[in-house]
């Protein structure tokens, strides 16, 4: 009984310590995929639109005593 205890602490101890970097391997891989996606996405579009080439305008303009002066 205390082989498989040891067993068991050493393969929880174990765990602990690669959760934290297969978490990010996962997230890595996540961010690789929506990047790869975006570009075949970017490929596919036209190449240049009208829209493209307008600057985007700001709807209205902010509060006058805001922290976010323009």
């Amino acid at each position: 009984m205390n082989t498989f205890q040891n067993v068991l602490g050493i393969s929880a101890v174990v765990v602990l310590v690669l959760l934290p970097a297969l978490i990010g391997i996962a997230r890595e891989l996540r961010i690789d995929r929506e990047l790869r996606d975006a570009q075949r996405g970017r490929r596919n579009a036209p190449p240049h639109t009208a829209d493209a080439a307008q600057p985007v305008k700001a709807a209205r303009r902010p509060y006058e005593r805001s922290w976010a002066r323009v």
